[in-house]
């Protein structure tokens, strides 16, 4: 490729356009197979609400995939090129591949992901009354940006616990059973204040207080009574806590009477589903992207890269997904990445086939290597300077290599080189990405996993645009600089710096926003290491190397004193 100079925005650092090469042929057919990836993930995302629909839909794929689920509770019978699932809380859910070859000691090749968002949850005691209005109580989850979320069509979705049999009001725990809910179309409304009444906005800014001016409306109370007859749920057990109406609701969705409604945990949702923009449809613009997109792509990935037993023929290690929740609120529980999961499956596989071999579960911990795949930031055109000039992470760039020499990222040398050299191999663009000096930095379930396990571990992500936003972006298509054919034929990577994970913008935005090419870009980044990085990790081993050899350089004088 030929490459020219262009001008550059205030701030940003400045770097050669790539002029491209290719046929216009061979640029669409790339384009298309970047925007097929997410329309793919754009399915995914837009069933996944919470991360119980995340979860669900997962284990629904690796089902179809051939994969045999398994249970915590249960003794696990785990064997040489075997394929298994679990679930945790239907929240968590890892799956892992055993290759053929495995022998005791070998390591988990694992990209980790999470399946939760920042998002809106109802509280324990959720009906409240305001002005005529029947009112949700909710509290905010994550660290969102929580502005987004006025005056957009809300809906609900979570899991319920219901009481059925016989007698759904019946006492005793006899018939409690989960279910999961989504209430798809326009529900809840959190309405803007007009700016007649607030007219110091543009100068005083919008600081909404989030207990009293953040409550979602459901209806008005003199409708509500006016049409009580028609809902007859008032007498049903969890109506003291929860507007009768919703439990209506609820049970109608679940085909069950409101009286089985033991409790429930229900999420607040945007129902705009997410869609491909601009102007060659090159973005994704939807809500949840992180971090759905890197675990989609995760899952995808594992599926694809062991399709079946003969995938495996020739694999020495462990490849493995593990999607967590919690991690948009620290980790630390019983299904995050802080808690025991990841250890406990490794140490029960690698227990399992060790034939009783001494040191073998701390052996394979130290020979395991760990993706942390959550999204990057992606360079913003109308706030250039919030990037270190050297780090700039462009859509449809590649993979984002995080690093933070203060561990809030678990990047090292070691870690980015061998998770650079399957992209290099490959002709897969990367890039790199380092906060600047004068901001703080986020962090990863990265350092989490990597102190818990003592793994080698590479944080990365897809770049994009609105993190934490209600509705977030990234970019749709693959350059043409991109191998676009999985690996069938060569083509040429741009240079440019690399960043762990796909690169957004409005992260923790209601709605946020990426590049469909860096969904493929990722896969095919994936899809290769879970192929090919147990022979590749074998070529590095930092911790065997001689001692370096001393002699003679240090003065050895006979001391006077009498031994």
């Amino acid at each position: 490729m030929k490459r020219q100079k262009t001008d550059s925005a205030a701030g940003e650092k400045q770097q050669p356009a790539v002029v491209a090469e290719a046929s216009s042929s061979e640029a669409a057919a790339l384009h298309a197979r970047g925007k097929e990836h997410a329309e793919k993930l754009l399915s995914f995302i837009n069933y996944a609400w919470t991360p119980f629909h995340a979860v669900e839909e997962a284990s629904k794929r690796l089902v179809a995939a051939g994969f045999t689920p398994i249970s915590e509770r249960e003794p696990w019978s785990v064997k040489p090129g075997g394929r298994y699932f679990f679930t945790r809380n239907m929240s968590t859910i890892v799956a892992f591949a055993v290759g053929a070859k495995f022998q005791p000691g070998n390591g988990f090749y694992m990209v980790g992901a999470h399946t939760d968002s920042p998002c809106l949850k109802l509280k324990p005691v959720s009906a409240s009354s305001r002005a005529g209005y029947n009112m949700v109580n909710v509290e905010t989850y994550g660290g969102g940006l929580w502005y987004t979320w006025y005056d957009r069509d809300l809906g609900l979705a979570g899991r319920v616990l219901l009481r059925e049999g016989p007698s759904a009001a019946a006492s005793g725990a006899a018939g409690l059973k989960h279910r999961l809910v989504k209430i798809d179309r326009p529900l809840l409304r959190i309405p803007m204040l007009a700016i007649h009444l607030q007219r110091d906005i543009h100068t005083a800014g919008f600081k909404p207080n989030l207990q009293s001016n953040f409550a979602p409306m459901l209806a008005t109370q003199v409708k509500t009574q006016l049409l009580a007859p028609a809902h007859g749920a008032a007498g049903a057990p969890a109506a003291s806590k929860h507007q009768p109406l919703l439990l209506e609701m609820l049970a109608s969705e679940l085909g069950v009477s409101p009286e089985a409604i033991v409790d429930f945990e229900l999420h607040v949702c945007d129902v705009q589903p997410g869609v491909l923009g601009g102007a060659h449809g090159e973005f994704v613009f939807a809500g949840r992207l992180d971090n759905l997109a890197m675990s989609y792509v995760a899952l995808q990935s594992l599926i694809d890269s062991t399709p079946d037993a003969a995938s495996l023929a020739e694999e020495t290690g462990v490849r493995a997904i593990a999607l967590f929740d919690h991690e948009e609120v620290g980790s630390e529980s019983a299904q995050g990445a802080g808690g025991p999961v990841m250890r406990d499956t490794i140490t029960r596989v690698a227990a399992a086939l060790s034939e009783g071999q001494e040191g073998a579960v701390e052996r394979t911990l130290r020979a395991s290597f760990l993706v942390s795949a959550d999204m990057a930031h992606a360079l913003h055109p109308n706030y250039a300077d919030k990037h270190d000039p050297e780090h700039q992470p462009r859509m449809h760039g590649g993979l984002v290599l995080k690093h933070n020499h203060n561990q809030r990222y678990a990047t090292n040398a070691v870690s980015a080189t061998l998770f650079r050299e399957v992209a290099r191999r490959h002709g897969i663009p990367t890039q790199e990405f380092s906060v600047r000096n004068d901001m703080p930095c986020g962090s990863t379930i990265g350092p989490i996993l990597s102190s818990n396990l003592g793994c080698r571990t590479v944080d990365c992500g897809i770049a994009q645009l609105s993190m934490h936003s209600i509705r977030e972006q990234v970019g749709a298509g693959r350059g043409v600089w991109a191998r676009g054919d999985g690996g069938k034929h060569g083509t040429r990577a741009a240079g440019g710096a690399g960043q762990g994970g796909g690169m957004q913008l409005s992260m923790h935005s209601i709605r946020e926003q990426c590049g469909a090419d860096d969904v493929a870009l990722a896969y095919d980044h994936f899809l290769h290491f879970f192929k090919e990085f147990s022979a590749l990790d074998a070529s590095l081993d930092v911790d065997s190397l001689p001692p370096p050899n001393i002699a003679g350089t240090i003065a050895d004088t006979p001391c006077s004193h009498q031994h």
